[in-house]
């Protein structure tokens, strides 16, 4: 549970930090023809482009570590269906997974100090 209000705080905080990076795209632009609507238009991705991305991930990660939880509790109640290195393996992964979000998000936030720390 508390893995998932991390989650969804990363999110709500990168969704925030991604629209103001789109506006001052846009404001970059200028008179510029392409926008930032266009861009991603032109090269084929989604509406969503990078947002839906990282929401998709964060989503992969969470259900990851819900698969290593249940697992792991089977493996508890002496399921035997789960074996204890497919525990492991889950559990590892899991943490791996949300090591690796973390690490982006620190990416992110650093990438967009610099950004507003830029003189225009």
């Amino acid at each position: 549970m508390a893995i998932e209000a991390v989650g969804a705080a990363m999110s709500s905080a990168m969704m925030g930090s991604l629209q103001q990076l789109d506006q001052m795209a846009v404001q970059a632009a200028g008179s510029n023809a392409l926008s930032v609507g266009a861009v991603s238009e032109a090269s084929g991705t989604d509406a969503q482009g990078f947002a839906g991305m990282l929401k998709d991930s964060l989503a992969r990660v969470s259900q990851s570590q819900q698969v290593a939880a249940g697992q792991a509790k089977a493996f508890e109640l002496g399921s035997p269906d789960v074996s204890l290195d497919q525990v492991m393996v889950a559990g590892q992964k899991a943490s791996l997974e949300f090591e690796m979000t973390v690490q982006v998000r620190n990416k992110l936030l650093s990438a967009y100090k610099e950004i507003m720390n830029m003189a225009v």
